[in-house]
């Protein structure tokens, strides 16, 4: 097995500290044979960070999956996060983890993984999202926003909280909304307060995926930086 912290993408943190927009890998939205053809293109376009997402399919298969986009991701030297599986991100050599609130604690993988990999967590509340960073996360998604087949049976929590988020949780690490964000929404969403999203399907159902997140990008850096610095 490669460790997390060999090979992987050197100042991954800063990455993180930086990034605006996150995308999503989703074979729910992908066909198996344009994962590759996707992967360039949202790196093209300029995601920060790349998660892998395969719900509904074997671990051989995801990391299959993984093997196949982590050299892109290498060569655009950006992070590649596996959802779900801490041992298959460690196998593979990616640089972290996602986990959902069902997923058990974040401190097991924290140790399989070590010290250098990215750590993330879903939430769905403030009480969530604080017991994230209790937890040692080393960024949250927040969300779902608005309803999103990826969260079947889940309601949107609405935009109400992201103000409260970003200011108790925001301070410390990257808060991500995330859940039926697209582009005819995200200047709504940027105006309750955030400042960092996760798009899935608002980018990987474009015609033009590349442009896409140029395009979301342009948005983004006409609001506050994350670090607290203004882009105009």
């Amino acid at each position: 097995m490669r460790p997390v912290v060999e090979g992987g993408v050197s100042g991954k943190r800063d990455r993180l500290a930086g990034a605006r927009l996150y995308g999503i890998a989703d074979l729910g939205y992908l066909e198996e044979s344009a994962l590759e053809q996707s992967v360039a293109a949202l790196l093209e376009g300029g995601v920060d960070l790349l998660q892998l997402r395969a719900k509904n399919h074997r671990e051989s298969e995801i990391r299959s999956f993984a093997e196949r986009v982590l050299p892109l991701c290498r060569s655009g030297r950006v992070p590649l996060i596996i959802n779900d599986f801490s041992s298959l991100a460690r196998e593979v050599g990616a640089d972290g983890v996602h986990l959902g609130q069902d997923d058990g604690a974040l401190a097991p993988a924290r140790e399989e993984l070590g010290p250098a990999a990215l750590v993330g967590r879903s939430t769905h509340s403030v009480l969530q999202a604080r017991a994230a960073l209790e937890e040692g996360a080393d960024y949250i998604g927040f969300g779902p926003l608005f309803p999103t087949p990826t969260k079947e049976g889940r309601p949107g929590i609405g935009l109400q909280d992201i103000a409260r988020v970003e200011c108790e949780i925001g301070a410390h690490i990257p808060v991500f909304c995330i859940g039926g964000i697209k582009m005819e929404n995200l200047a709504q969403v940027l105006e309750a307060g955030a400042r960092r999203v996760v798009i899935v399907s608002g980018l990987l159902q474009a015609e033009d995926i590349a442009a896409r997140c140029r395009a979301v990008r342009e948005i983004l850096e006409k609001t506050e930086d994350p670090r607290g610095q203004s882009q105009d």
